[in-house]
């Protein structure tokens, strides 16, 4: 979304302002434009290996967004058995499901199995019943190679304390188990947390898992993760995509050569595709100065956008009713009962009350980690695609809240408590 002739426009041409009168706020937006060039720009980063990129769904699970990820030539990473059946639904055959739990019950695993779908295993106890279980079914593991990165300690999965991943000084255990049981591992995984900024640490995560994989004779891909860092302000920094497959397609040519054999080498992106393809839409209710800041308050709280108050991450908001003019310094808040923050002294063109703002890089981990917080609904998505509009996800009504719940008409005395 860039300003275009005065406003704001997503890809066709098409009015950010007459998106949200359309369906009214709140409200994701998708430009699927956006998505695809992501997927572009790393395909041909790694031009010169067998690629194959996983979308990492956990990001977002819209079905129509699948579907369209999918005909881009993606296949899917999904971390629950949840997500691999909305993989299965949207066209993904099993086999381009790479399934990496954390935590699970051998149960959800042997559901998947049935499925068809391609299990990555993150740690000791799982790989020895999954082995005595499962045999000769093929697998990979998701070694921790114990590398802190990562933009926030809450989303790096990689170092010591985490827990995700088999650590790769556990390898020796890990080839008595997988010799006793007979396990077939056809692949290695890493992932060492979001929002990685230096090449060199991914290249050192890169260079452990190599080195685990020389161990392993019947590999058929190496899967590095993701953890691209996307930028979310202007003259931000980001992973160098370019300069990054110049260093792996190099390094992983030479350890192919050395194995003997040639093996696919996967990524596993999520925020790196769809973050900047989204904007969450939100109206001003309120303009509120107080003695020391003023505050612009929308129909929208941390239920609908989470992230910051999570865990500190940064969306840059603009106000799409007034693109150009006068700016101020705001601080945005939404209306959940308990503090509830998106940015603290931005500085907003000049807002009033009725005003669209929008909040930037929303195309991960938003919807999805939305809730129904103080019983309010869940907005509505739209997909841009192709300078047309479409609706992806209707807006929640109060029937959705009642829907599932189990209604008893009981009097105090009848379930027996005293007055």
């Amino acid at each position: 979304m860039q300003v275009i002739n005065g406003q704001y426009e997503f890809s066709g041409g098409v009015s950010a302002l007459s998106i949200a009168d359309k369906y009214d706020c709140p409200l994701y937006v998708y430009d699927f434009d956006v998505v695809e060039r992501q997927y572009n720009r790393l395909k041909n980063a790694f031009s010169g290996l067998s690629l194959k990129i996983n979308y990492a769904c956990k990001a977002m699970t819209n079905v129509t967004m699948l579907k369209l990820i999918k005909g881009l030539g993606a296949g899917l990473d999904a971390v629950s058995i949840q997500e691999v059946r909305l993989g299965l639904h949207a066209g993904f055959k099993p086999d381009e499901i790479l399934y990496t739990p954390n935590c699970v019950s051998i149960e959800e695993m042997e559901q998947v199995v049935k499925l068809g779908v391609k299990v990555n295993v993150d740690n000791i106890s799982m790989l020895e019943q999954f082995g005595q279980k499962f045999p000769n079914y093929p697998l990979c593991l998701r070694i921790n190679p114990h590398i802190m990165a990562g933009g926030n300690s809450k989303i790096s999965t990689g170092h010591i304390d985490s827990k995700f991943g088999i650590s790769f000084h556990q390898l020796p255990l890990v080839e008595r188990i997988v010799k006793a049981t007979g396990i077939i591992v056809e692949g290695l995984h890493m992932h060492t947390g979001s929002e990685i900024l230096d090449s060199e640490v991914f290249l050192n995560g890169a260079e452990i898992l190599l080195n685990v994989a020389s161990s392993f004779p019947d590999l058929t891909y190496v899967d590095f993760g993701s953890g691209f860092k996307v930028p979310y302000k202007e003259n931000d920094i980001e992973t160098d995509i370019e300069d990054l497959g110049v260093q792996i397609t190099k390094r992983f040519k030479s350890f192919c050569k050395s194995y003997g054999r040639e093996l696919t080498l996967k990524f596993e992106p999520g925020k790196y595709l769809v973050s900047e393809a989204g904007s969450f839409f939100a109206k001003v209710n309120v303009v509120k100065q107080t003695t020391s800041t003023v505050f612009a308050g929308l129909d929208s709280g941390l239920n609908h956008l989470i992230r910051p108050m999570f865990y500190d991450s940064y969306h840059k908001i603009v106000n799409v009713s007034r693109a150009e003019g006068k700016s101020r310094i705001y601080t945005v808040v939404g209306y959940i009962c308990e503090t509830d923050t998106f940015g603290v002294n931005r500085k907003i063109t000049e807002i009033q009350e009725g005003d669209v703002l929008a909040f930037q890089n929303a195309g991960a981990y938003c919807f999805s980690m939305s809730s129904n917080y103080n019983s309010r609904y869940r907005p509505a998505e739209v997909l841009i695609y192709k300078g047309q509009d479409y609706l992806i996800r209707k807006r929640e009504t109060f029937e959705d809240l009642l829907k599932n719940q189990v209604e008893l008409d009981l009097s105090v005395k009848e379930v027996g408590i005293a007055s």
